[in-house]
């Protein structure tokens, strides 16, 4: 599984009297990316490159250098470093002397890898929710299987037929669970709705 950063983060570095400046941030959504984009750019410096990634999406920006010298390797330091639903803005400010292509993209590419290692990161962790029915003599067989998975009651109901569950827990311990709490209430539990996955 890959990371996301924990905070946000920046790195500066000096090529040949150009000033790079990267930004990094965790985004959840392509519209909070192109949000934090926009709030890092430095209006007044020569180039603000960027690129963002969010599971299979992405998007980059070479902001005027020469096409695939900005954008593309700071979208390569982002794969590069295991990291996941992160926008990065490098901004650079000319310093008189041409770095060439084979510059730019180690400029912009080694800008943000740096950043993005000295980052703060955190585990992004698949959570899957599922909602179960049990019979009220099941609860408490039910409640020792869910604290033994990690998973977390999001909401519960009681109807004649007996108690109704919402839980939340990591997407790789549902099988287990199911398991257990068949074998926990001699198979009277019921799954009542399809397991949904999402990425946290």
């Amino acid at each position: 599984m890959t990371d996301t950063l924990a905070a946000p983060a920046t790195h500066a570095l000096e090529v040949r009297h150009s000033r790079f400046l990267a930004h990094a941030a965790p985004v959840d959504a392509p519209a909070a990316a192109m949000a934090f984009i926009a709030r890092a750019s430095e209006p007044e410096a020569t180039h603000n490159c960027w690129a963002w990634r969010i599971g299979q999406e992405y998007r980059s920006s070479d902001d005027g250098e020469p096409a695939g010298t900005g954008g593309r390797p700071i979208l390569a330091a982002i794969d590069g470093q295991g990291c996941d639903r992160v926008a990065v803005v490098v901004t650079r400010w000319y310093g008189g002397i041409k770095l060439g292509a084979g510059g730019l993209v180690r400029a912009y590419g080694g800008t943000a890898a740096e950043c993005l290692r000295l980052a703060e990161r955190r585990p992004l962790v698949a959570m899957a929710a599922l909602e179960l029915a049990c019979a009220f003599e099941d609860l408490g067989a039910v409640h020792v299987a869910l604290a033994a998975h990690a998973a977390e009651k999001t909401g519960e109901r009681f109807e004649a037929d007996g108690a109704h569950l919402s839980l939340s827990l990591p997407a790789a311990r549902v099988e287990a669970l199911q398991a257990r709490l068949r074998d926990a209430t001699r198979d009277r539990v019921r799954f009542t709705t399809p397991v949904s996955v999402e990425i946290h």
